[in-house]
């Protein structure tokens, strides 16, 4: 295959697909109808041109008959007074119309046929359309409802193109929600830890804050050793001592005295 082909077999392609994107059925089914309703018209005309043409002989006619007659009359006046002369003139000339008449005659009658003809075709074309724009109709309902039905389908499914961006806009929304939580939680630990300071805490508030990690460690130090005395076993009581070893001391009253110097 030479270049030139090639490259015109390529225009021929895209421009096939471009014009298959760009064409609609309705807008085709419409200028099909309107085309159709155009040579309906033409008809109509055609069928009226031919009627005036039959209604126009008709009315010639008529006159060369009327003409005929006048001269049928004139030639029997001439014959009653003796002109034979006349009424040879006379005849002469009717008989001169009646070919005229018998020629307008044989137009009428194929003007007639014709007339005929086209009144056939009139409605035969007018039954055509009729059903066409029915079809045509019917077909754009469809097509409609199929392109709704597609385009509801796509926008569910999420295929479509401005969903897909939406998708994308949501995913990328997301991410930096995600981020930004990851690094909020992290610069928490940090300032928490005391390896990332606070700026805009006041002057001092380290030593507040080392004073309460203490206080903590005091709280845990002294609630476990509440755990260790509960667990610890009871001492054994000794023989004899009864009701007076059950008592209670009182640490109170127990006199601390001072350790001596050696």
């Amino acid at each position: 295959m030479s270049l030139m082909k090639r490259m015109s077999l390529i225009f021929k392609a895209k421009a096939n697909k471009a014009l298959d994107k760009a064409e609609d059925p309705r807008e085709v089914l419409d200028y099909s109808y309107q085309k159709q309703l155009e040579l309906l018209t033409n008809v109509r005309k055609g069928v009226a041109d031919v009627a005036t043409s039959r209604k126009r002989v008709e009315l010639q006619m008529n006159q060369l008959q009327q003409q005929a007659d006048k001269l049928q009359g004139q030639a029997q006046q001439a014959i009653n007074v003796g002109r034979e002369d006349l009424a040879r003139e006379a005849l002469t000339r009717k008989s001169a119309l009646a070919q005229q008449i018998t020629d307008l005659q044989t137009q009428h009658a194929n003007l007639q046929g014709e007339e005929e003809k086209l009144v056939l075709a009139q409605q035969r074309l007018q039954a055509k359309v009729e059903a066409f724009r029915t079809k045509k109709e019917t077909i754009k309902a469809t097509y409609t409802a199929a392109e709704a039905q597609t385009k509801i389908n796509s926008a569910v499914a999420g295929i479509g193109e401005e969903m897909g961006d939406i998708g994308l806009a949501m995913q990328r929304a997301e991410d930096k929600t995600a981020e930004m939580q990851a690094r909020a939680g992290a610069v928490d630990e940090l300032l928490a830890s005391g390896a990332l300071s606070d700026l805009t805490a006041a002057p001092g508030d380290d030593i507040a804050r080392q004073l309460n990690e203490l206080s903590s460690q005091s709280d845990v130090e002294a609630e476990l050793a509440k755990l260790k005395g509960l667990n610890a076993p009871a001492a054994p009581q000794a023989i004899g001592q009864g009701d007076a070893a059950a008592a209670p001391i009182d640490v109170t009253a127990t006199e601390v005295k001072p350790e001596t110097q050696p």
